[in-house]
């Protein structure tokens, strides 16, 4: 057999061939898709798996329990930002101020269920996460304020968490051990009415005053440049003007905590417009990637 015929059989046994290696091979797998790209993620999983979350928040705590004794030994010891300190504040009895979240209270678990469900922040899922007043503490803080409050130091908590929860708080705080002054109003919350003053905002100026006017402050605690100083507009200009005023006060007077969850450090890089949709924030943080 030769010539167009023997091309022809040729041509049908190479056919077959492929035919039984595809019913051989079965169907071609399909795709399954991972999970959804989240900015959150490493940031959710180094605050609840990692041991070096943790020995962040111990070395913060640790370092400002040995300095207690010398702050309260010190009457002109003061931890308020030159601008916003009122006169004189010796002879008026010891406070600390800390901020409540990714300070004292660890939320990462209801940054998780953001996470996994494809979710961001908003204020309805907070609300109900506040009411559940299941935050557990961030590591030393519990043991750092109980000491100071058994040396008789007020703490107050300073947090943009509402002034109406107060009461879900409060009780989340006692809770976990936390200290909880009576016959005070130890919770300051965004909305907190302060005479003679109004913060813009979440800004808390007008709340540090109210207890600066009545405490000798010794130390502040925050997870944001805010909890300790006023950053204007937040823009980046701005929040490097107040970093440079801090001046000898951190890690002595002021203490910062770890988040990279969230924060006015992020909101700062695309002009708090929380309008743009996730990729463009997305790009724009890429964006201001520095390579060299």
């Amino acid at each position: 057999m030769t010539g167009p015929t023997m091309i022809a059989s040729r041509f049908l046994a190479l056919a077959c061939l492929v035919s039984l290696a595809a019913c051989a091979a079965g169907p071609a797998p399909r795709h399954t898709p991972g999970p959804a790209a989240d900015d959150n993620l490493n940031a959710v999983v180094w605050m609840q798996n990692s041991e070096e979350f943790a020995l962040s928040a111990l070395t913060v705590y640790r370092a400002a329990g040995a300095l207690l004794d010398q702050a309260l030994a010190d009457p002109a010891w003061d931890a308020m930002a030159p601008g916003e300190r009122a006169g004189d504040r010796t002879g008026l009895p010891p406070a600390i101020i800390v901020d409540v979240d990714e300070t004292i209270l660890d939320n990462s678990a209801y940054q998780a269920r953001l996470v996994l469900e494809g979710r961001e922040y908003d204020t309805g899922s907070w609300a109900e996460w506040v009411e559940e007043a299941r935050a557990t503490p961030v590591p030393g803080a519990v043991e750092f304020l109980s000491a100071a409050a058994g040396q008789g130091v007020t703490v107050f908590y300073i947090t943009n968490r509402e002034h109406g929860q107060a009461e879900a708080t409060l009780a989340n705080l006692a809770a976990v051990g936390f200290p909880v002054a009576q016959g005070v109003p130890v919770h300051l919350g965004l909305g907190m009415p302060v005479e003679g003053c109004t913060d813009q905002g979440q800004n808390k100026v007008c709340r540090r005053q109210w207890v600066a006017e009545r405490y000798r402050v010794l130390m502040q605690f925050g997870d944001q440049l805010s909890d300790f100083i006023d950053i204007g507009d937040n823009s980046p200009a701005s929040r490097a003007q107040a970093m440079a005023s801090a001046g000898g006060y951190i890690g002595e007077r002021w203490f910062m905590l770890p988040n990279p969850t969230y924060g006015y450090w992020e909101s700062s890089l695309f002009g708090e417009d929380w309008s743009l949709s996730r990729d463009e924030r997305r790009r724009i943080k890429r964006g201001s990637l520095r390579t060299h």
